[in-house]
C-alpha cells in the first residue's frame, strides 16, 4: 500500500466491471434512471460512493458528472475514443499528432484573414502529399523547402498559441492531453465560475479541424519521437507488446509512430481521421468538481449539443493465437540492465481481470506480496514486482527486476517464476485475501477524494465500454474469489505462455537520426487577436474570491502526557490517519541517519522476524515508514483509524527492539553500491542531480558527503540500530491528521513513552553555494537528444519578491503560452521541451536561482542555445500577453484552497522561509496592481545579465563544443567524481 506498484494497480482496477452478480449486490448497486429539473435523463448507481450522474446527449455525447466541493475548480477531460490501435497502417502516429493539432485552432480562433490563410493551407497540404509520394532524395528536400516557404506565408496570418491564452486566462492548470491504443483524452482543470467560457472555447475547438502552423508542430514531435528513442524503459515495454501482441495494433503500432510515417504525413489522412472519429456518439465530457447538476449538463448541451451525430465503426482488429511457449525479446540502451516477464491476459470487464488482480496482489503490494516478502525484503534481487494492465481487447500481467551486482537476468527470471510457483501452490495465508482487497479499498477511498484521480477513472470506463455499476461494485466481487479459485486458475494461467524481455547494456542499432530540416521562424503575431479571442475576453464571469488560512487558527495544538506538541487537523471526510513523528533533524546532523533509517526496513526484532512484522502491519492495514531526509526525519503511520493503536504499538517495538541483522546489512550495503552503479546510467539523475548540485555547490555539496563503500562495510550495524534507537531521546514534535485526535494522543500516551528531558540536535554540516557563471560542465553519454541547464545564481530568498517572480514564470518561461515555449518550440522549433523560470529558495537564507532548460537533438543545439540566451538577455513584451498571464495568475490564486494535512505541510514549508503567515493574500495584491513597466523593472534586476553555469548532458561525439565553448570554459566531467562514487576498480565486493 506504499509504492508506485500500488498506483499502477489501482490505474488498473479503475478500467474493472463484472456483469455476474448475485441478487444481494444487484440489489445494492441497482441502476437507476432518473430525470433532472431540466429534462435530461441520467443513470446513477445506488450506493455509488462518487455520486456519479451519466448523461447521454441526443446526439449521443456522454457526460460524466460528479460533485465535490473541496475546492472551487472542476477537473475536465474530453475523452475520444480514437488512439493508435486506429492509426491508419501507413499513417502511424498520426492519432498522437492530431492531438497536438488540435490546440491549433479552427477558422475562428487562431487566424486573423482565415480566407488567406486557408489558400496557403491548402497549398501545404497538396504539397505533402506530393512529398509523401516522391521517392528522390532531393526532390523531397526541395519540396520540404517550398513546405517551409509557404509555411511562412500562412503565418503572416495566424496568430499562435490563442486557445492556450483563452483556457490560461480561465485560470486552467494542467492543460495537455495525450494519446494511447485507444483513446486521445484532453485535459484542464478550471475555476469552478468559469465554466461557461470554458465550455464556449471547447465547443468551437471540437467543431472543426485547422491544421495550421503543421510543420513546426510535426519537428516538436519528431523531438518527442527522439526522447522516446533514448527512454530505455519505453523501448523494453514496445518490445514486450510486440511478442505479446505480433499481429494486434497493441504490439504492431506504437502511439509514437514510426520515424519514416511522422516525417512524411498526410494532412489529408489526418483530417479524414478527426471527421471520422471525433463526432459526439465516439466522444465523452468527465466534470468532477465544484458543480450544479442541473446548470452543467444544461450548459453542456448548449455548447455539444448542437455537434452532429455520425455513425462511427471502429476497425475489427486482429486476433491472436495462444502463446505455447516462451517468446524471448531483447533491446539495447545506456541504462542498467532489467528483465520483464509478462503474460497476456483477457480484457477489461472479464473474469479473468478479477483473478488476475488478485493473483497480482497476492505476489507485490508493496508491502507483504510473496515478491515483496521473499525478494525484495530478503534482498535476493535489487528489486522486483509486478502489475497487470487492462485493456479494451486485452490485458497482460507483467513482472520486472533488476539484478544484484553479479547476478544475471536469467536469475531473476528464475526467482520471478518461482514466486508464481509458491502461489499456485497456494503458499499464501488465507487472510491475505482479505487483506488486500482492504488494501485496495483504502487506495480507492483515497482516489475518491482527488478529484483528477475520479475523472480519470470515469474516463478509461468510458473509453473500455465499461458500466459504472460494475466499477462500483468490483471490490464485493473480489471478496467472493477463494483461496482455491485463485490457485486454480494460476495453475491453469501461468504457464510458459509468457514473453521475456531482456534489457541489456549495449548500443542500439535501431536508432534513428535525422538531418536538422532547418525550418524558417513562422511569426507568431503575438500582437494580433481573432474576433473570437475578443469576444471571448468580453465575457465576464462571476468573480470567484481567493480563500486565504489562518494558519494558527487552522492547525491546532495539543500535548502529549510527557509534554510533546501534537499539531492536528481533524480528517472530515473519512477515517483514515495520518500520523509523523518529526525530527527536525537529518543526515545533515548526522551522517548515518538515512543509512540508518534505510536498515530498518529489513529488521525483526526479538518477537518478530522482518518478514512477519511486514505481515502483521499489512493485517491492520496500517503502512508505518522511517525516512530521514538532509534536514527532517519523519516516523510515522498511516491507515485506518481504528487500528491507529495497535499499528503504533507494533512500530513501538519495532523502534525499541530491532535487532541487528549482519546478514541483511551486508545485502543492504550491497544494495546501495547496485544503486550507485545504476545510478550511473540514468540520465535525468546525472543532469538534475549530479550535474545540478556539482553546479550549486562545486565539490562541497550534500550530494558527494556520502559514505564510500568500503565504509560502509567496516560499519557495525549495531552502531546504526542503535542510532534510530536514540532518535526518541532528541526533541520531537507531532502532527495528526484523522477523525479522533484524542484515541491518537492516548496512543502515544501508551507507546510512545520517551524521556522527560531531549536533547538538543547535533550541528548541522552547511554547504555554501558557489557563485555561477562562465562554466560548461558536460557529460558524454549514449542519447539521441542532448540536454541543457542554464543556472545563475541570484540574490538571497526575498519574500516580497514572490509576486513578480510567480506573474514572471506566467508570463515568460512557462506554460503554453508563454514567451519560451513559442519562441523556441512554436516559432522555431528548435527543441519538444524548453522553459525557464526564477526558482525562489526553500530557505530563508539560500539564494534564488534563474534557471532554463532546452532538450533537443545535437545538431539543433547551437540554434537553440542562441535563441535563448536572446530570450534571457531580451524579455519580448507584448502588453496584451502580459494582461492575460497577469489575469491567469490572479484566477488561479483566487481558485486555489490549501486543504486537510496540506495546511500543516504548506506552513511548514512557509516556516523555513521565515513567513509565519499565508503570503499569497500578499502576493495576490501585489499582483492585482503589476504593470509591464514592474515586470521589465524585475526581469532587468534579477534575470538580465546573469552569470550562468551550463550542464549539458548529450553524446560527444554528436556535440557541437566550439558553439559550448562561447557560454564558458568546457570541463568533461566523469561520473563517479560527480557524485562521489568510488570507481568501479575500488569497490571489492
Amino acid at each position: 500500500m506504499k509504492n508506485i506498484k500500488l498506483c499502477v494497480m489501482l490505474f488498473v482496477i479503475a478500467l474493472a466491471y463484472n456483469c455476474k452478480t448475485d441478487n444481494k449486490s444487484d440489489l445494492a448497486y441497482a441502476v437507476e434512471s432518473k430525470t433532472d429539473s431540466n429534462g435530461f435523463a441520467f443513470e446513477s448507481v445506488a450506493n455509488d460512493p462518487t455520486g456519479l450522474r451519466l448523461y447521454t446527449l441526443d446526439n449521443g455525447l456522454k457526460v460524466y458528472l460528479s460533485k465535490n466541493i473541496d475546492e472551487p475548480k472542476i477537473q475536465t477531460f474530453i475523452a475520444v475514443r480514437a488512439g493508435s490501435n486506429y492509426d491508419p497502417k501507413e499513417s502511424t502516429g498520426l492519432a498522437h499528432y492530431l492531438e497536438h493539432m488540435v490546440f491549433k485552432g479552427t477558422d475562428e480562433i487562431g487566424t486573423a484573414d482565415w480566407e488567406k490563410e486557408k489558400a496557403y493551407l491548402d497549398q501545404i497540404s497538396d504539397l505533402y502529399e506530393q512529398h509523401r509520394a516522391e521517392s528522390d532524395p532531393e526532390k523531397k528536400k526541395e519540396l520540404y523547402k517550398k513546405i517551409d516557404e509557404i509555411s511562412l506565408e500562412a503565418s503572416n496570418h495566424s496568430i499562435a498559441n490563442e486557445y492556450d491564452k483563452m483556457v490560461a486566462s480561465l485560470g486552467a492548470t494542467g492543460t495537455n492531453a495525450y494519446t494511447w491504443f485507444e483513446q486521445t483524452v484532453y485535459v484542464n482543470k478550471i475555476p469552478a465560475n468559469e465554466l461557461e467560457k470554458w465550455l464556449k472555447v471547447e465547443s468551437e475547438r471540437f467543431s472543426q479541424l485547422v491544421l495550421r502552423l503543421f510543420h513546426t508542430e510535426l519537428e516538436a514531435v519528431f523531438e518527442e519521437f527522439n526522447r522516446g528513442q533514448d527512454n530505455d524503459y519505453r523501448k523494453r515495454y514496445a518490445a514486450m507488446l510486440d511478442g505479446l501482441f505480433p499481429n494486434h495494433p497493441y504490439g504492431q503500432q506504437t502511439t509514437i509512430g514510426i520515424g519514416d510515417h511522422l516525417k512524411n504525413p498526410s494532412m489529408v489522412d489526418i483530417h479524414n481521421y478527426f471527421d471520422k472519429y471525433y463526432v459526439p456518439n465516439n466522444m465523452a465530457m468527465v466534470l468532477v468538481g465544484d458543480i450544479d447538476f442541473e446548470k452543467t449538463i444544461k450548459g453542456v448541451n448548449d455548447a455539444f449539443g448542437k455537434f452532429e451525430r455520425k455513425e462511427v465503426v471502429h476497425p475489427i482488429l486482429p486476433k491472436e493465437e495462444p502463446i505455447t511457449s516462451p517468446v524471448i525479446k531483447e533491446v539495447f540502451g545506456p541504462t542498467a540492465e532489467n528483465i520483464s516477464i509478462a503474460f497476456r491476459t483477457d480484457a477489461s470487464g472479464t473474469k479473468e481481470e478479477k483473478l488476475v488482480t488478485m493473483c497480482d496482489m497476492l505476489l507485490a503490494n508493496g508491502t507483504a506480496g510473496l515478491i515483496d516478502l521473499n525478494l525484495n525484503q530478503q534482498q535476493l534481487v535489487q528489486n522486483a514486482s509486478c502489475s497487470p494492465t487492462f485493456l479494451k481487447e486485452y490485458g497482460y500481467h507483467t513482472f520486472t527486476g533488476t539484478p544484484k551486482e553479479g547476478q544475471t537476468l536469467d536469475e531473476v527470471k528464475l526467482l520471478l517464476l518461482g514466486e508464481i510457483e509458491k502461489l499456485k501452490n497456494g503458499e499464501f495465508d488465507e487472510w491475505m485475501l482479505d487483506a488486500v482487497i482492504n488494501d485496495l479499498k483504502l487506495s480507492e477511498t483515497q482516489r475518491y477524494e482527488n478529484n483528477s484521480a475520479l475523472a480519470d477513472m470515469y474516463v478509461n470506463a468510458f473509453i473500455k465500454h465499461l458500466d459504472w455499476k460494475g466499477r462500483v461494485e468490483f471490490l464485493d466481487d473480489l471478496r467472493t474469489i477463494t483461496k482455491q479459485e485463485i490457485v486454480d486458475f494460476a495453475t491453469n494461467f501461468y504457464k510458459d505462455n509468457y514473453v521475456v524481455t531482456y534489457k541489456r547494456q549495449g548500443e542500439d542499432d535501431s536508432i534513428v537520426k535525422v538531418e536538422n530540416p532547418g525550418i524558417t521562424p513562422v511569426n507568431l503575431n503575438r500582437e494580433k487577436s481573432s474576433a473570437f479571442l475578443t469576444n471571448f475576453n468580453a465575457i465576464e464571469s462571476k468573480p470567484l474570491e481567493p480563500k486565504f488560512i489562518d494558519y494558527k487558527e487552522a492547525i491546532k495544538e495539543t500535548k502529549t502526557d510527557n509534554g510533546i506538541n501534537v499539531s492536528y487537523i481533524k480528517n472530515e471526510q473519512n477515517d483514515l490517519f495520518n500520523m509523523n513523528i518529526i525530527f527536525d533533524m537529518g543526515s545533515d546532523n548526522d551522517k548515518k541517519l538515512g543509512l540508518a533509517a534505510g536498515y530498518m526496513e529489513y529488521l525483526g526484532t526479538d518477537k518478530y522476524s522482518a518478514e512477519e512484522l511486514k505481515k502483521e502491519f499489512y493485517k491492520l492495514g496500517v503502512n508505518y515508514y522511517v525516512s530521514a531526509g538532509a534536514e527532517t526525519t519523519y516516523v510515522g503511520l498511516s491507515g485506518i483509524k481504528e487500528n491507529l493503536p495497535k499499528g503504533l504499538e507494533l512500530l513501538e517495538h519495532l523502534w525499541n527492539n530491532a535487532v541487528p541483522d549482519k546478514e541483511a546489512y551486508d545485502k543492504y550495503v550491497e544494495s546501495i553500491a547496485k544503486g550507485r552503479k545504476d545510478n550511473k546510467t540514468q540520465k535525468g539523475s546525472i543532469l538534475w542531480s549530479g550535474l545540478m548540485s556539482y553546479g550549486k555547490y562545486g565539490e562541497n555539496s550534500r550530494l558527494r558527503n556520502i559514505f564510500k563503500v568500503s565504509e560502509l562495510q567496516a560499519m557495525d550495524p549495531a552502531e546504526l540500530v542503535e542510532i534510530v534507537k536514540d532518535m526518541k531521546n532528541y526533541e520531537q514534535r507531532i502532527f495528526y491528521y484523522g477523525k479522533d485526535v484524542d484515541a491518537a494522543v492516548a496512543a502515544l500516551n501508551t507507546s510512545h513513552v520517551v524521556a522527560d528531558e531531549l536533547n538538543k540536535y547535533p550541528e548541522a554540516m552547511a554547504y555554501l553555494e558557489k557563485e555561477t557563471g562562465g562554466n560548461v560542465y558536460f557529460v558524454d553519454f549514449d542519447m539521441v537528444q542532448s540536454e541543457m541547464l542554464f543556472l545563475a545564481k541570484g540574490d538571497p530568498f526575498k519574500a516580497e519578491n514572490m509576486a513578480a517572480s510567480t506573474l514572471f514564470n506566467t508570463y515568460f518561461g512557462s506554460g503554453l503560452s508563454s514567451i519560451v515555449f513559442q519562441e523556441i518550440r512554436e516559432s522555431k522549433s528548435l527543441a519538444y521541451s524548453a522553459f525557464s523560470n526564477y526558482s525562489n529558495a526553500s530557505k530563508q537564507d539560500d539564494s534564488n536561482y534563474v534557471m532554463a532548460y532546452i532538450g533537443t537533438q545535437a545538431n539543433k543545439m547551437p540554434q537553440a542555445v542562441d535563441a535563448m540566451m536572446d530570450l534571457m538577455t531580451n524579455m519580448p513584451e507584448a502588453e496584451e500577453q502580459f494582461n492575460a498571464a497577469k489575469e491567469s495568475t490572479l484566477k488561479k490564486l483566487a481558485a486555489q484552497r490549501i486543504t486537510k494535512s496540506d495546511v500543516f505541510w504548506n506552513y511548514e514549508r512557509l516556516k523555513k522561509l521565515g513567513i509565519d503567515n499565508d503570503n499569497r493574500e500578499e502576493i495576490y495584491n501585489t499582483i492585482k496592481n503589476m504593470t509591464m513597466d514592474d515586470l521589465r523593472g524585475f526581469f532587468n534586476e534579477n534575470i538580465k545579465g546573469e552569470n550562468y553555469n551550463v550542464m549539458v548532458i548529450g553524446n560527444k561525439k554528436d556535440i557541437d563544443f566550439n558553439a559550448l565553448s562561447k557560454l564558458g570554459k568546457v570541463q568533461e566531467m566523469d561520473i563517479d567524481y560527480l557524485f562521489n562514487y568510488e570507481q568501479p576498480e575500488e569497490i571489492k565486493m
